[in-house]
């Protein structure tokens, strides 16, 4: 357990040291790939604007996404008729999502807690 410990840290240092080195002249090079979506000039009045226009942008996308919604609940419906026919890893990759949302819940309370497994701060 102890080598494993130090292997860990010995990658993680090795880690460390290869962004200290590389990693300014990696941002440099994703900004200039990406310059095309900064905006210019960085004003309160243009970050503004973008958060209006993604707002309104996502709620013009909420009918498509409700229809969606309708069709994967069809689906399922569906499949839930003929599950006679499902096969064993259609219902294996089912019981893995929904262990995986679990997962994902579970991840969320600790982190809403304060990163604690007992509970919450009081």
């Amino acid at each position: 357990m102890a080598s494993k410990l130090a292997q860990l840290q010995s990658k993680a240092c090795q880690a460390s040291q290869f962004m200290a080195k590389h990693g300014c002249a990696y941002y440099k090079q994703l900004l200039e790939q990406n310059k095309q979506f900064i905006q210019e000039p960085p004003t309160v009045e243009k970050c503004n604007l973008l958060s209006k226009q993604l707002f309104y942008t996502r709620l013009a996308s909420i009918p498509g996404r409700y229809e969606a919604f309708w069709k994967e609940v069809d689906c399922v419906k569906q499949l839930w008729k003929n599950r006679q026919e499902l096969k064993v890893e259609d219902a294996g990759i089912a019981a893995l999502f929904g262990l995986e949302c679990f997962a994902w819940y579970c991840a969320g309370e600790i982190v809403g807690r304060g990163f604690t497994f007992t509970g919450y701060y009081v």
